[in-house]
């Protein structure tokens, strides 16, 4: 047991998707993500929760698991923690936690974590769930079969939380029944041996070392070398010891629940499976699930179309009386034309951000995403992506981010690598600014008609994403060798009502983490952005100024022609635009110039930079004597060697497939080498999306010309 002077620590664990992370957040009181598919806990995560006693007991929340046979990065984690291998990490008991209405699985867990000698409690979640659905347990037999302490819960509406919380802090978890006995899977010499060797008392530890002697992620090579004597020596085989273990557990478990759990059918039992032919047919299935990523789009182009107007005459306005009001000057414009415009271009965003993420979190809520990896499963297999791959893609529509680090979940290396690889090409909530509002420069709002062409041209652009990591995909299959995948394994979930607070916390969170996060950076951009726009070398600019001939006409169109062209002549003046035609002949044959140009190289640092870039650009030496929006303001912007639109339809189409190919920020290319462990991998992926970007983009564009 835990020394009294050391806060204690429970882990957390079961299988996925049984509500482990409610019931964290309702424990710890921290605020953590919850989805109802597998994969959405990739790392360990710790909270605290006070005790009566006024010692404070941190939880830690491992990774779901189906088993102790590691496979994934995630798993080996659980592995790792449970088995004493991470260092300076001492578990003092175990919080098992199972769905009420589907034991069989998780019991087996819970008898191999009991196993391992940790005093344990378990907890089984969804008890409201299980109760419509006719499923009846005997808690205090369970309780007596296994050996410790049994709660019932509701996580998601904290009930049974206060007992729960009242029982860890008392600090009253037992260790349970023994239900295998390790003489039927090794012999005691071989334990003994194994005990001497590696210093590990409890059996079924030492077992479970044996069997995975070879993983030089959890020995030494010592070890593992003693190990392998040892096993040679008595003949152990570790796979036929596992099939031996998986099969003596069910059976146990079974005999458990025969005694311990009553079932009645019920309508509601059958709801899922019905749905579920329909929703999971072949065919039907697929198209139902491209109609719903359809129906995303164009809620999210008609329903926030009003708050963004609003947000975007306010930004104007603002603009607009900042520099109206307040003394000329070099501060005031650095607001009026740099800060402001700046950061209106992501704020007004937000309302799609927010929709995305609501939708998203609904998706989850429902069941419907585990449906959909496991529909699109079929469709990944021909492109060389094991079936797990998918819930990185499907998370790569909010931030490749997370996503990337999802891939964990994946056991085969190679197909590790090769989801990491393609994830950035899935247009991330960063990429949608973009896509928004260069759409709306050349589609017409439409009026009155079902289908939103400006939605409709949105999910093109997703599905131009999918494309291009699909046939990425295929071409690295071409080219590695890779190792056999397995079959997905995948909960499917109940369908269910998803929880409303859920779903606006969700919305809250991501749309203050963009506002945030994104504001940071943008705000650093947009001030060195203006300077760099509004100075220059020596007298370059005052010269560049001198160069435009004074109009001899007093009229308002000579005096306005003579204003443009003089605010032109600056900013080529300018280090920005030093910086701007060093670019241009590179980008220029894709119909940019050396305004856009700088766009490119700040958005780097994020996508959503390039909104602000182009704000502050075309804002610098206004001097409008009303305010207008970037939409207006980029309508009126004239190509100088045409006189026409620069913003043209085909500029437009090439920069839009320019932005759904490029990779998408410096953070995705830090995580990309923090997960593959080499600058070889992020580079080849920065390498190859840049020149694909780039051919597309300049195919596009002279295509439409």
């Amino acid at each position: 047991m835990a020394d009294e002077n050391r806060t204690r620590l429970i882990a957390l664990s079961g299988v996925p998707n049984v509500g482990k992370s409610t019931l964290f957040n309702q424990l710890t009181g921290l605020n953590q993500k919850v989805g109802n598919y597998p994969g959405i806990t990739v790392d360990k995560k710790m909270g605290t929760m006070p005790s009566p006693d006024g010692h404070q007991v941190k939880i830690l929340d491992l990774p779901g698991t189906y088993n102790l046979y590691p496979r994934s990065e995630d798993e080996q984690i659980v592995f790792r923690v449970l088995c004493g291998l991470e260092p300076n990490l001492i578990v003092d008991g175990i919080l098992a936690v199972a769905d009420m209405s589907n034991l069989e699985r998780g019991l087996f867990l819970v008898n191999q974590l009991i196993d391992l000698g940790y005093p344990t409690a378990l907890v089984l979640n969804m008890a409201d769930q299980a109760s419509d659905q006719g499923f009846q347990i005997n808690r205090i037999l369970l309780e007596r079969l296994l050996g410790i302490p049994v709660f019932i819960t509701t996580a998601d509406k904290g009930q049974g939380i206060p007992e729960l919380k009242r029982f860890l802090g008392e600090n009253k978890l037992s260790k349970g029944k023994t239900s295998l006995e390790m003489q039927e899977i090794f012999s005691d010499a071989l334990f003994t041996k194994v005990e001497a060797l590696t210093g590990e008392k409890i059996p079924y530890r030492a077992l479970q070392l044996l069997k995975f002697r070879n993983d030089p992620t959890r020995l030494d090579k010592n070890l593992r070398s003693g190990l392998n004597a040892l096993a040679t020596e008595y003949k152990f085989d570790g796979i036929e010891a596992q099939r031996k273990e998986t099969s003596i557990r069910y059976e146990r478990v079974n005999k458990i629940l025969g005694k311990c759990l009553k079932t009645n059918d019920s309508e509601k039992v059958n709801n899922t499976r019905r749905l579920d032919k329909i929703f999971l047919n072949r065919y039907l299935g697929f198209g139902i699930f491209m109609l719903i990523l359809f129906a995303m789009f164009q809620v999210i182009f008609t329903w926030a179309q009003g708050p963004m107007e609003w947000i975007d005459q306010l930004f104007a306005m603002m603009s607009y009386e900042t520099a109206q009001h307040l003394p000329a000057g070099a501060l005031t414009d650095l607001l009026s034309e740099g800060i402001i415009p700046g950061l209106g271009g992501i704020v007004i965003f937000v309302p799609q951000i927010a929709l995305l993420f609501a939708l998203l979190a609904v998706l989850e809520g429902t069941g419907y995403m585990a449906r959909a990896v496991f529909i699109t499963d079929r469709m990944m297999r021909p492109f060389g992506l094991n079936g797990r791959s998918v819930v990185p893609l499907i998370s790569g529509f909010a931030c490749a981010i997370p996503a990337i680090m999802a891939t964990r979940s994946i056991s085969n290396r190679k197909d590790r690598f090769i989801t990491i690889f393609v994830t950035p090409f899935m247009s991330c909530s960063a990429r949608l600014p973009v896509y928004i509002m260069l759409i709306g420069l050349i589609i017409p709002e439409g009026e009155g008609s079902f289908i939103d062409n400006r939605g409709l041209a949105l999910f093109g652009m997703y599905l131009l994403g999918i494309f291009a990591a699909l046939a990425s995909a295929w071409l690295m299959k071409v080219l590695m060798k890779r190792e056999p995948s397995g079959s997905l394994v995948i909960e499917l979930p109940r369908y269910r009502m998803p929880h409303l607070k859920t779903v606006l916390y969700t919305m809250y969170e991501k749309s203050k983490t963009f506002v945030v996060e994104a504001g940071k950076v943008i705000l650093a951009v947009s001030i060195v952005l203006w300077v760099l726009a509004s100075y220059g070398p020596g007298d370059r600019i005052a010269e560049a100024e001198a160069s435009v001939p004074v109009p001899t006409s007093q009229s308002a169109e000579a005096e306005e022609s003579y204003d443009l062209a003089v605010n032109t002549k600056r900013l080529e003046a300018s280090y920005a635009g030093m910086i701007g035609q060093w670019m241009e002949p590179a980008i220029k044959p894709l119909g940019y110039d050396w305004k856009i140009g700088i766009a490119l190289l700040t958005s780097f640092a994020a996508r959503e930079v390039f909104i602000a870039t182009i704000a502050t650009l075309y804002s610098i030496g206004s001097e409008d004597e009303d305010y207008t929006t970037l939409q207006e303001r980029l309508n009126e912007v004239r190509n100088t060697e045409t006189g026409q639109p620069f913003f043209s339809p085909p500029v437009v189409w090439s920069l839009l497939v320019f932005y759904a190919f490029a990779m998408q920020c410096m953070s995705t290319v830090a995580v990309v080498y923090r997960e593959t462990k080499s600058w070889r991998w992020p580079l080849a992926q920065t390498v190859y999306m840049t020149l694909v970007a780039y051919f597309s983009a300049l195919a596009v564009y002279q295509f439409l010309s």
